[in-house]
């Protein structure tokens, strides 16, 4: 009985399959005709996973059609998986460099594709959700191809558009259409977390779908990212990570902390005696930068003479700005975890094995202090300094997409393996952070690693005053804001 109840299960979904196959096999010849038509749709496609997916990395396709968007993407390792035949075949034939496999993603395992395709950065599922019987089957299937750093992207369109899709198809502007699953974003997010995927980014674009001089390039870039209008962009997509319970290495990580100092020589031993110790071993570097009291004297004093668990490191920086201080220090850095942590010790030592326990368990990627979270002194932040970090709060929420509480505090943790991809990137978004916080958080999030927020008690200063010049370096933080709007939402 049991059996017979599964059969009558599984038909409606083997026809269903068995429908789709033969639309693609017979519609092969044609894709490249429909591609052309919507050129314009199809340029924006591949300018989003160009975006997302830096050129040289290992690229999985899941339903790759012809090919065009593997190629587009510029991997390194291009894999290609299409369970229509023909379709695969001409995916071999137009891009002989790409690896395209006729294979059943519903049924996929990792023993059906060569040794060296079996470990994926990016897994990309474009347009093809609609097509699957069995879209949860497929999502755990892909479980083997992942490591903890890989990103899954999917997009699909907007199910508000299906009247209008509907109506190009009937028009002759838009491929014939076989039945197909019509999902919400909330629907993918939840196949995502039920399969073992934990959704990082949603996103939507493209407003005006056909090319028109002077109104689809403006409605696109200037329009289509606006809060409200962008729920009715054609284009949605999620970035996804696999959850971390299973990836997690379970050795502790070392962990290297820099600690930028100018004029805090009051400060300097205290930043060591109150730190805990951190991780497998804990690493210590100063950066001392154009201090005019005897910071880099305090310094120099403090590793010759220190004793503890802890490795002390010491250096000068020949640039300006903390931007620099940091640089400096990460790349002296010899730990696992990087860390920021501000001489002034308003964010306490005491606090940072928060930041480490977040990280090494897999929570989180980037960890960024939250100074707004716990009660505060009005001495430690002002109530100027507290509307100016709520704004700049807001302004990048808005342009990550993802809720920030604080975005200008100076902690902040990641993984030294994600720091050397950040810095490899860093080009572009331009190098004129003096500050590092935007560098850092916008680097991230060109990444899409998973951020989060991790809360303080932030503590008035007891040695020294602020470096900071507030309106000056406001104007500052405000240009850069409107500059990285050009770079991560009006592009």
């Amino acid at each position: 009985m049991q059996a017979h109840r599964t059969d009558l299960l599984e038909a409606p979904k083997q026809d269903f399959k068995q429908d789709i196959r033969a639309y693609f096999d017979h519609i092969a010849p044609e894709l490249d005709h429909w591609s052309r038509r919507n050129r314009y749709y199809y340029r924006d496609l591949a300018r989003l996973h160009q975006f997302i997916i830096p050129a040289g990395s290992r690229v999985l396709e899941v339903g790759c059609g012809v090919g065009d968007l593997l190629h587009a993407t510029a991997p390194a390792v291009g894999v290609g998986i299409d369970f229509a035949p023909a379709v695969a075949a001409i995916a071999r034939q137009k891009y002989p460099h790409l690896c395209i496999y006729a294979l059943d993603a519903e049924t996929l395992d990792p023993a059906q594709l060569a040794s060296e395709h079996r470990q994926f950065d990016y897994i990309v599922l474009s347009g093809v959700l609609g097509y699957l019987g069995d879209i949860q089957a497929v999502l755990q299937r892909l479980q083997p191809f992942c490591q903890p750093h890989t990103r899954l992207i999917l997009t699909f369109h907007n199910h508000l558009w299906e009247p209008l899709l509907g109506l190009a198809e009937a028009i002759g502007q838009r491929r014939p259409q076989p039945p197909q699953n019509w999902l919400g974003m909330d629907d993918v997010a939840n196949l995502l977390t039920v399969t073992g995927y934990r959704p990082l980014k949603r996103g939507s674009r493209f407003l005006w779908p056909k090319y028109l001089p002077g109104i689809a390039g403006f409605v696109n870039r200037w329009l289509a990212p606006l809060p409200l209008v962008k729920h009715l962009c054609l284009t949605t997509f999620i970035v996804a990570r696999p959850e971390p319970q299973a990836l997690a290495s379970p050795n502790a990580p070392t962990c290297s902390v820099i600690i930028p100092a100018r004029n805090e020589a009051g400060n300097i031993a205290a930043a060591v005696d109150r730190l805990p110790p951190l991780g497998a071993h804990t690493e210590v570097i100063f950066v001392e930068g154009h201090s005019h009291d005897q910071t880099w004297e305090t310094i120099q004093t403090l590793v010759q003479t220190y004793r503890g668990p802890f490795t002390l490191k010491a250096f000068q920086q020949t640039g300006r700005g903390k931007a620099d201080a940091v640089r400096l220090g990460f790349d002296k850095a010899s730990g696992d975890l990087l860390m920021i942590l501000d001489a002034d010790l308003t964010v306490p030592p005491e606090d940072l094995p928060h930041f480490v326990e977040v990280l090494a368990s897999g929570r989180g990627e980037f960890a960024n202090g939250s100074r707004l979270v716990y009660p505060r002194s009005k001495m430690a932040m002002p109530w100027l300094n507290t509307l100016a970090n709520k704004t700049f709060a807001l302004l990048f929420s808005f342009l990550l997409e993802q809720p920030l509480k604080d975005t200008l505090c100076g902690t902040k943790v990641l993984w030294r393996r994600d720091y050397d991809r950040l810095a490899a990137g860093r080009s572009y978004f331009g190098d004129f952070d003096p500050f590092g916080d935007f560098d850092l958080l916008f680097g991230a999030a060109k990444l899409h690693l998973h951020i989060v927020e991790v809360p303080i008690r932030y503590q008035p200063r007891t040695y020294g005053s602020s470096n900071i010049a507030h309106v000056r370096e406001g104007l500052i933080l405000l240009k850069m804001c409107l500059y990285a709007s050009r770079k991560l939402k009006f592009w």
